[in-house]
């Protein structure tokens, strides 16, 4: 069955005694990109079920986001460096 991008959603748990957080999601590229870093460092990365997995805490992160200023800084940094965005699929423009 597929989900609507409504029901793709993503579940973060953690509490302050562990050192792990726990990631639920139905989003594909999180699941494909989760499934990299279980591959890259299983030691640390466990899938637990089907679309959960266990991470260390430090690889969930809130930031503050980026001002127009900011963008354009690193838009001109790309630029002069050559650094060209990735090509973008039919699909990835829903």
């Amino acid at each position: 069955m597929r989900l609507s991008r409504y029901e793709q959603e993503t579940i973060i748990g953690y509490n302050q005694a562990e050192q792990t957080a726990s990631v639920y999601t139905h989003d594909p590229k999180l699941l494909k990109k989760l499934a990299r870093l279980k591959e890259k460092y299983p030691e640390q990365v466990r899938q637990e079920r089907e679309n959960t997995y266990t991470v260390p805490k430090a690889c969930v992160l809130i930031r503050e986001p980026y001002s127009e200023q900011r963008r354009a800084a690193a838009r001109e940094r790309a630029k002069t460096a050559g650094i060209r965005p990735p090509d973008r699929g039919a699909s990835s423009k829903k």
